[in-house]
């Protein structure tokens, strides 16, 4: 791993304002400033200076979920982003010299050769499917197995999807008259666990004018490993997906992931650096857009009509990384029947946050009992859907109406999910 050295020049942007503080779930969670965007800052800065060691720096920056909304809010245009990656980074490094062999093994198997791979992936998916389907988990559940087993261990298998299997074709031509020619990124857990809503958005895609190909041999889009200081994987992972998309004239390239879309979008931030990829980096970045982006220039082609209160819980990254944030509300609003409710308090990140909530486990579900707080407080007991766009934050949401005991009132669904019921398709 090559060293990485803190952004102490882009420290020197934030002038101490406070104007992060309400917009930060860990500082309203954990009420200390070293749990806000310019306590960490503060941090970065005083361990570049030498002032403090890495270890002084250490929990602040660990326990920041990365959700970035202090940028939407910061008048100064600090990139904390970019200040955040770089402690990141920096602590990997500093924590692989005293890292014990077992955990080095386990972190190069999950990085290198697990999330990346998707013989392996596809391995999961099919142990998963037949976990499900061969009655296996209804037995596991019944027998109470899992209580031996850590907490967050049994609250995620209690939230697991059901996994579907069907073949996807490489190249779906537009329903309509072509406007756009799209290639689609599937993503790695996604494409695991939440199959079919990519073949939905794909599907979906025809019908709004988009000839669409599944890119053979694209990779892992390099998020859960940027987020965890994987700084010299992430820019193999980037390289390798912008030199095998650019060997298509796509007009776009369309996911239906929010912390997936961050990433690939800011590729060209990560190389920018590198003046053998910067150009190339920029020229796919440009193209990177989510599908609510696209399916919202047209008309679609509704069947069907929902008597149903629906509130939208938006991704971090979609909102303050993508910017993309008027277009899944007004799809929503389209549907027919649907009576939509704006989520209080909607861009505090729900706590999930890539493995966020399975490192940080409980502070994780601290920040998660505030959002159901808000969740109650906009549904006032109703029955309803709380709608997502990425995967993460439909799991935390599950999560957190499992740990509320509201699985009788409120459903969760993605975003593609009932766009494509509305549209009557089906896989």
């Amino acid at each position: 791993m090559v060293k990485q050295e803190l952004a102490y020049k882009e420290t020197l942007s934030c002038v101490q304002c406070g104007y992060c503080l309400p917009a930060c779930p860990t500082y309203i969670t954990f009420k200390k400033e070293k749990h806000s965007p310019r306590g960490r800052i503060n941090l970065v800065k005083m361990a570049a200076e030498g002032k403090i060691s890495y270890e002084d720096m250490e929990q602040g920056i660990e326990l920041c979920l990365g959700c970035r909304a202090c940028e939407t809010a910061c008048p100064s245009n600090v990139p904390y982003g970019t200040i955040l990656e770089s402690a990141v980074a920096s602590l990997a490094t500093y924590n692989e010299e005293r890292m014990k062999k077992r955990q080095k093994l386990i972190k190069y198997m999950l990085f290198e050769h697990i999330i990346p791979n998707k013989k392996i992936l596809k391995i999961g998916e099919v142990g998963l499917s037949l976990y499900q389907k061969t009655g296996v988990q209804k037995v596991v559940r019944k027998s109470n197995i899992l209580n031996v087993f850590p907490e967050k261990m049994k609250a995620f298998e209690n939230i697991l999807p059901e996994v579907e299997r069907h073949k996807r074709q490489s190249f779906y031509e537009s329903k309509q008259i072509k406007k756009f020619n799209v290639g689609f990124f599937t993503g790695c857990v996604m494409d695991t666990m939440f199959k079919k809503i990519n073949t939905l958005s794909i599907k979906l895609l025809q019908m709004a004018h988009c000839d669409v190909s599944v890119v053979p041999k694209q990779g892992c889009c390099g998020a859960l490993h940027n987020h965890s200081g994987e700084h010299d994987l992430t820019i193999q992972l980037a390289k390798h997906n912008i030199e095998i998309f650019e060997k298509y004239q796509f007009d776009y390239i369309v996911n239906s992931i929010g912390g997936c879309g961050a990433m690939l979008i800011e590729y060209d931030v990560l190389l920018k650096n590198d003046s053998k990829w910067a150009e190339r980096a920029k020229a796919f970045a440009e193209k990177v857009v989510d599908i609510s982006v696209l399916l919202n220039q047209v008309e679609l082609p509704f069947e069907k009509s929902f008597s149903q209160l629906v509130t939208y819980q938006p991704s971090c990254h979609m909102t303050n990384v993508q910017k993309c944030v008027t277009p899944p509300v007004e799809l929503i609003q389209k549907i027919p029947g649907i009576s939509y409710v704006p989520l209080l308090e909607k861009d505090m990140c729900c706590g999930s946050a890539g493995i966020y909530n399975f490192i940080n486990y409980e502070a994780s579900m601290a920040i998660l009992d505030k959002k159901m707080l808000h969740v109650k407080n906009t549904l006032h007991q109703e029955k309803a859907w709380i709608i997502t766009s990425n995967p993460g934050c439909h799991l935390q949401m599950k999560l957190g109406i499992e740990r509320e005991k509201m699985n009788d009132k409120v459903e969760v669904y993605h975003l593609v999910e009932v766009l494509a019921d509305a549209c009557d398709i089906h896989i």
